[in-house]
């Protein structure tokens, strides 16, 4: 399941857990483009939990997307990633390293308040 929204004006929230399918891929990546597009110095939150690897035509329509995702990647200041997964958190944060103009900041799945309070907070 890939789930998004927009609790805030500047604020995306991403959940994804289980497998993903190349459909569900394609509407979630389309619906993080269409409610990403008026965000301006951003906040988002990801939480990954239950993760299995999306099959090979998911991973497809994600790299149909990436100039796209890249470009909205400008518009967000701070990304926290919520995991149950110690890998995919180290992952988050060097990849975040390589990502110009965003702080990557990972959590562990349990510490969503601290997640969340420092995407408020302006330290990273």
């Amino acid at each position: 399941m890939l789930k998004i929204t927009k609790p805030e004006p500047n604020r995306i929230d991403l959940d994804l857990s289980g497998k993903i399918t190349s459909e569900e891929m394609a509407s979630g990546l389309d619906d993080l483009l269409e409610k990403s597009q008026d965000v301006n110095a951003g906040r988002m939150l990801y939480t990954i939990s239950s993760f299995a690897f999306p099959d090979l035509s998911a991973i497809a329509v994600e790299m149909a997307r990436l100039p796209k995702l890249f470009s909205l990647l400008a518009r967000f200041d701070r990304c926290a990633v919520l995991s149950d997964a110690a890998w995919i958190r180290t992952a988050a944060e060097v990849e975040g390293g390589f990502l110009p103009g965003i702080d990557f900041k990972a959590f562990d799945l349990s510490a969503r308040d601290q997640a969340e309070a420092w995407l408020k907070s302006g330290v990273s």
